[in-house]
């Protein structure tokens, strides 16, 4: 039988226990200083946790980046708020910071402290002989570390994560329960990666026996080699049940900063730079290459072979076609995938078929007339 446990509320906290982040005490000229903002108010104000202005106390840090919210501000229990230059705010203690959605998730956290994922080596956690567990890190229940595998410093493991033989974790990572690293991937330091996210399993890739000669293999699929690895760079996060391909014969690489929503995909051999951000349900299919700081909106769906340069950003359900290449900068929406300005033009026109229709089959009705006459 398992021994219980007893695990203890956060550090100085017992709000972790109820789903909550625990706060910490800061004064406003504390906070202004860590994130570069000028005080205009009450620098000696404490400042306890971060909330929207509905929900806020007096104690509670609220923002605001634009005038048209001002009075949802104004009319805020809270005391404090990050403001650009030109809202007033009177009675208030301001924070003034151009970017102010910036500075408040900056702030945020300086004063939320997040709940940990793991605060020890459970008992129930199952570490392979040759496997490097460094100080500090913590594993939660029912974890198993493979052989040879390296757990960074304060890297939290949380409850049932299987971390394959040879993998390589940074320091001040945060793996969610659930996580799943095949054998061998690399990840660096103060990575965050979400319940259920598959890392480093096979890619999708088959070689097909059509050709005469093929006997056995005719009509069927071979699985092509998955014999590459997985690497994450720094300060990565990674959303809940997304899946990571392995290399085929090259290595899958995820770029420092980068930011991955729920329930995205990347096939094998994908690279992506540093900063790209992706949303939810894309997929992104095997040998694509992803410049840095690239945007790609919800359900975008990318074929093989793609190449999306730096800056370039691609709508919500685009489609982008095998081999296609998205240029610097570029805006691009729809499927097939268009630059925004043809795509709205041939949107608008689409819109009006249902009514343009009609008026089109009366003219060549007319002209179908007349040709008989």
């Amino acid at each position: 039988m398992i021994p219980a446990v007893r695990f203890g509320a956060a550090v100085g906290c017992r709000a972790a226990g109820r789903g909550k982040r625990c706060p910490v005490k800061r004064t406003v000229r504390e906070v202004a200083a860590a994130i570069g903002a000028e005080v205009a108010g009450d620098g000696e104000l404490e400042l306890h946790a971060v909330a929207a202005p509905e929900r806020a106390g007096p104690h509670d840090l609220i923002y605001l980046d634009s005038a048209k919210h001002a009075q949802r501000a104004q009319q805020s229990a809270a005391r404090c708020v990050i403001a650009p230059a030109g809202i007033a705010m009177p009675g208030k203690t301001v924070l003034r910071a151009a970017n102010a959605k910036l500075a408040f998730s900056r702030a945020a956290a300086l004063l939320i402290e997040r709940a940990p994922v793991a605060r020890e080596i459970h008992p129930t956690a199952i570490i392979a002989p040759l496997a490097k567990v460094m100080p500090g890190a913590a594993i939660g229940p029912y974890a198993v570390i493979g052989e040879d595998a390296h757990i960074g410093e304060d890297t939290q493991i949380g409850a049932h994560c299987v971390i394959g033989a040879g993998c390589w974790i940074g320091q001040d990572c945060r793996l969610h329960p659930r996580v799943t690293l095949y054998n061998s991937v690399r990840i660096g330091n103060r990575v965050e990666i979400h319940a259920g996210a598959v890392l480093g399993a096979d890619g999708f890739g088959y070689a097909f026996g059509d050709a005469a000669g093929d006997s056995y293999e005719k009509g069927r699929y071979t699985k092509f080699p998955q014999l590459g690895i997985l690497e994450i760079g720094d300060d990565v996060e990674i959303g809940a049940n997304t899946t990571i391909d392995r290399g085929s014969l090259d290595d899958t690489r995820i770029a420092e900063g980068v930011k991955l929503d729920n329930l995205v995909h990347v096939g094998h051999n994908v690279q992506i730079g540093a900063h790209t951000v992706i949303a939810a349900q894309t997929g992104i299919s095997g040998s694509c290459t992803l410049g840095h700081h690239v945007i790609l909106g919800g359900q975008a769906g990318l074929g093989e072979h793609c190449t999306i340069e730096d800056s370039a950003i691609a709508g919500g359900q685009s489609g982008i076609l095998n081999g296609k290449t998205i240029r610097a900068g570029q805006t691009v929406w729809g499927t097939p995938a268009r630059e925004l300005d043809k795509f709205k033009v041939m949107f608008a026109w689409q819109a009006r078929l249902p009514e343009l229709l009609p008026r089109l089959e009366q003219r060549l009705k007319k002209l179908e007339e007349g040709a008989g006459e």
